[in-house]
Parts: structure tokens; C-alpha cells; sequence
């Protein structure tokens, strides 16, 4: 099992910054790639963007230039650095974990942006 927790959530201003956080535990050793994906009301859940242990990165079309992922492979932690936020990026954003056999979710955490 892989356990995640996200952190950094909240309400920001259109045009600030919010940085989110994702520590996994547990076999962590299973975990082929990690990301970011979110789900606003009424949509489906949606990719934002996506990190390999190797560092290889993808994001959808609509973050890209604005939103940056990373890790830190000896945390266990992937971050999601969003700038230049607009009110469409309000949603709960949830944080996956890739194994070989499916995926592991976060909780989910609120980003609201407010105009």
C-alpha cells in the first residue's frame, strides 16, 4: 500500500501563486510516476500534469508554461508550483501515484481562485 498526503491548498487571487505538496509512504518502492490531477464541480477529474522517477514530465495543455512539477525522490514528495493562476484552476486537486497494477489517490486538497 502506498499512502498520500497533499498539503498547500487554499484561496488565492487570479494571477498569484499557490504551491502544492505530496508525500508518499508506505511502498513507495511500487511508484513508477506521480502526479497531479484535479476535479472542479459538475467535470470529470482531470490530468495536470504528471512527473517520473526519473524526472520525465507532461502536462495538459491548459497548465502548460504556467504550472511546474518536481520531486524530491529522497522525500518521496512531488510538488505542484502553480503561477499565473486563473479561476478556471479552481477545483479539488488530488495527487496519484502510478504502480505497475493501478493507482494510489490523495484525499484531495481545495485550490479556489478568485477573481
Amino acid at each position: 500500500q502506498v499512502q498520500l498526503v497533499e498539503s498547500g491548498g487554499g484561496l488565492v487571487q487570479a494571477g498569484g501563486s499557490l504551491r502544492l505538496s505530496c508525500e508518499a509512504s508506505g511502498s513507495v518502492f511500487r511508484i513508477l510516476d506521480m502526479g497531479w490531477y484535479r476535479q472542479a464541480p459538475g467535470l470529470q477529474r482531470e490530468l495536470v500534469a504528471t512527473i517520473t522517477t526519473g524526472g520525465s514530465t507532461n502536462y495538459a495543455d491548459s497548465v502548460k508554461g504556467r504550472f511546474t512539477i518536481s520531486n524530491d525522490n529522497a522525500k518521496n514528495t512531488v510538488y505542484l508550483q502553480m503561477n499565473s493562476l486563473k479561476r478556471e484552476d479552481t477545483a479539488v486537486y488530488y495527487c496519484n501515484a502510478h504502480w505497475r497494477f493501478g493507482n494510489y489517490w490523495g484525499q484531495g486538497t481545495q485550490v479556489t481562485v478568485s477573481s
